[in-house]
């Protein structure tokens, strides 16, 4: 073999490893990627649950000629995930890295950054389309928890708004549509998004599920679905969390564990406790379950819940003990010790409880 050759063939050789390692290292990026992120919808039309607001979306794009829009309604419900898919669907995943800016308004909220960032973005005019793609002549700014901006820089950002509809459009996303400005709401047209309902999430999950290869018990489902709220990135995070720390095989148990929730026995037996005037054990069972590592807030959450689906008590004793509950959560916001707050609350539902007329 002469040595022309030999050297051809070497830098073929190198070349394909070369490859295959690429093609390795992509592989394992997608099975590091998160779920979340991995199984995310591409396509409006793939967005779960949301009927009436995929409907008018998909009949807002026929036209390409988008105007602001405001997104609000619960976390994990889908607009940062609509937002994105119609980004894609207009410019491809080339132009839309030049053509879509995504900031997350809860870490930079100030006026400094709207006359900043946002303005040096808004006020750049946009170049040539790509094919296969509508590729309309404006750019897409997408602010995320947008209601965590101060008064001041959601001002500044409706001069934007204004001064550059032209060239930008803006996607305002948000939890709390009441947090958002008048003169920004009234601009822009509103969706409204619900929380997922129990069979909608169950859908998706078992579809994550069989493309992950996990095997889930009987109430795996149901758990997921209680300690989510209704909220989809966070039922899928807690499955991704489950099944690197057990495995393929998750049960529910396992699911609460993961989630941090205090078993549902414990909180029962606190309640009973209460409900049979024991001041001394009730006090002890709290103690225990805030030593064992859950916070003050959880405790009284789960414990808000079961009281109001208990049948033990009336519902005039539900109301004031909850009044209660929602004091001490404030006062724990506020920075108040722990254990002074959740005895203080203990203590007046054993009185309340105590007080419950004999049938």
């Amino acid at each position: 073999m002469s040595s022309a050759h030999y050297l051809k063939k070497m830098g073929g050789e190198e070349e394909q490893m070369d490859v295959d390692h690429q093609h390795h290292a992509h592989v394992q990026a997608k099975k590091k990627e998160p779920w979340v992120d991995k199984y995310r919808p591409k396509k409006v039309s793939d967005v779960a649950y949301q009927t009436e607001v995929v409907s008018a979306l998909e009949k807002a794009m026929e036209t390409h000629n988008l105007p602001h829009m405001l997104f609000y309604g619960p976390p994990g419900t889908g607009k940062t995930t609509c937002a994105l898919a119609i980004c894609k669907q207009l410019y491809g995943p080339e132009l839309g890295k030049k053509r879509v800016l995504e900031l997350n308004a809860s870490d930079e909220r100030g006026i400094s950054v709207v006359r900043g960032k946002i303005k040096s973005f808004a006020s750049t005019t946009v170049g040539e389309g790509v094919p296969g793609y509508p590729c309309p002549p404006y750019k897409i700014l997408i602010l995320d928890e947008a209601d965590s901006m101060t008064n001041d820089a959601q001002s500044a950002l409706r001069r934007m708004m204004e001064t550059y509809s032209r060239v930008t459009r803006f996607f305002i996303l948000c939890n709390y549509v009441s947090k958002i400005i008048d003169p920004i709401s009234s601009r822009c047209a509103k969706f409204r998004f619900k929380s997922l309902d129990g069979g909608t999430m169950h859908e998706r999950i078992n579809f994550i599920a069989k493309g992950e290869n996990l095997q889930l018990a009987e109430g795996t489902l149901q758990a997921l679905e209680h300690v989510s709220a209704g909220d989809m990135r966070k039922a899928i995070t807690l499955l991704q969390s489950a099944a690197s720390l057990f495995g393929s095989e998750l049960t529910g148990d396992r699911i609460r564990e993961v989630a941090g929730v205090i078993p549902d026995e414990k909180i029962e037996e606190l309640l009973q406790l209460c409900v049979a005037g024991d001041s001394q054990k009730s006090q002890a069972l709290a103690e225990d379950i805030l030593k064992d590592g859950f916070p003050c807030l959880q405790i009284l959450e789960q414990f808000g819940y079961y009281l109001a689906d208990s049948d033990l008590l009336e519902d005039e004793m539900k109301a004031e003990i909850c009044l209660k509950l929602g004091e001490v959560e404030k006062k724990l916001v506020d920075g108040a010790d722990e254990w002074l707050q959740l005895s203080h609350c203990i203590s007046i539902a054993t009185i309340v409880c105590s007080t419950k007329p004999e049938k």
